[in-house]
């Protein structure tokens, strides 16, 4: 028998069956729709990581004030206050590849403006400011060095403080008071939309640092203490350096002596971004690792439904080697029904999968990422599956007595 008799033969038995068929790809088909959603959903949320912490600015390394701990009490990190403007000053002129240094101060306000009012977040910020977190202005202009040094009351404004105080009006030179202290408006920043955190990005100010420091966020800011100094990197393969740089500079900064603990903690998002796309992958494996469990339980059954089929047809068999046939086109043919049965089911599940995956992105708003390679990787799979748990039952029925066979009824 050629090779083309075998796939026909093997094909006839799949049709004359098609209840019993679509029962033992059954298990096949669920274990492929769950790897592909799992995979998907997985490299969905990979995105959705990449994206948030991107979006804090690329090339980027964060310094904020390390933990207090008065007393028993541990106030956790940020509440030391050690960081200064002379800190990002320093920063700015002695370490190299650096392309902006941008010290912040932030508070809570409420704006108040032609008869709306507002609540949102102020940041007292430096010109670099926009560098360093990668925004852009819409219209408008950025203050400069100059008024941001005398501490001008200017801000500029996200879009959703400008449409939640004027609607569709031009905020430009508009004023709005913030805890009662007249500022002008002079700007509006580009859209960025939400984070991957869900946080509106759009709703802040920025204003002059002293101006912030000196009229609104009051007496615990006082002199030229800072919350957080943004540093970003010229290029993303200075990052690493330019974050030891920067951790050398404070410690000599705050007099810090060898084998005492900083005051002061950095961040590279660089290695933020990398641990967590190392934790979502690892979270994604292990859930594709559950659902192939439904793979091997799909192997199982066809197992048993084709030693089931071996022993309904073993008449069928031994007429058929009582007429020539070999024990390997035996062996073959209940192989390929096998792998056929197992493909199929992957075929079915790898769409029921992909559409699977973009049901849950439209449900719960998340982005869909179905990878390339879950594809010839699922249907990959099913043939492995078809081909390791068919082996059994076409070597029983390979190794059947044609004269036996033809015996039983």
């Amino acid at each position: 028998m050629n090779f083309v008799e075998l796939i026909r033969f093997a094909g006839g038995a799949i049709v004359a069956n098609p209840l019993r068929s679509g029962l033992t790809s059954l298990g096949v088909v669920i274990g492929v729709a769950a790897v592909v959603m799992m995979t998907s959903i997985g490299a969905g949320a990979q995105q959705r990581v990449t994206s948030a912490i991107s979006g804090l600015g690329s090339n980027l390394v964060i310094v904020q004030p390390n933990f207090q701990r008065p007393g028993q009490v541990n106030q956790g990190a940020g509440a030391a206050l050690t960081l200064k403007e002379s800190d990002a000053a320093a920063i700015a002129k002695q370490v190299d590849d650096v392309a902006a240094v941008a010290p912040v101060v932030r508070g809570q306000v409420q704006l108040v403006g032609d008869g709306a009012n507002w609540n949102t977040s102020i940041q007292g910020v430096t010109p670099d400011y926009l560098t360093a977190r990668d925004l852009k202005i819409a219209s408008g202009r950025m203050f400069d060095d100059r008024e941001a040094r005398q501490g001008r009351k200017v801000i500029v404004v996200g879009p959703t403080v400008a449409r939640q105080l004027w609607g569709d009006a031009d905020p430009l030179g508009r004023r709005v008071r913030v805890r009662n202290v007249p500022f002008d408006v002079i700007g509006v920043l580009e859209s960025k939309g939400q984070s991957g955190f869900g946080q509106d990005q759009d709703d802040v100010v920025l204003a002059p640092l002293a101006a912030v420091r000196s009229r609104v966020v009051g007496r615990r800011l006082r002199g030229d203490v800072v919350q957080t100094i943004y540093v970003k990197a010229a290029t993303e393969d200075a990052i690493d350096q330019v974050q030891e740089d920067v951790s050398n500079l404070l410690r000599d900064q705050h007099h810090i002596r060898p084998g005492e603990d900083d005051d002061f903690q950095t961040q590279n998002m660089a290695s933020i971004l990398q641990a967590s796309q190392a934790a979502v992958s690892t979270f994604t494996t292990l859930l594709a690792a559950v659902a192939a469990v439904s793979l091997i339980v799909g192997g199982v059954g066809i197992m048993n439904i084709m030693l089931v089929a071996v022993t309904e047809r073993t008449r069928e068999i031994g007429l058929r080697m009582a007429v020539g046939a070999k024990r390997s086109d035996v062996l073959i043919q209940f192989s390929l029904e096998a792998m056929t049965l197992s493909l199929a089911g992957g075929l079915i599940g790898l769409t029921i999968g992909v559409l699977g995956a973009i049901g849950v992105a439209k449900l719960g708003s998340w982005p869909a990422a179905v990878p390339p390679w879950s594809g010839p990787l699922a249907l990959g799979f099913s043939i492995i599956v078809g081909l390791v748990f068919g082996a059994y039952p076409s070597w029983r029925a390979a190794r059947l007595d044609p004269i036996e066979a033809l015996r039983r009824e």
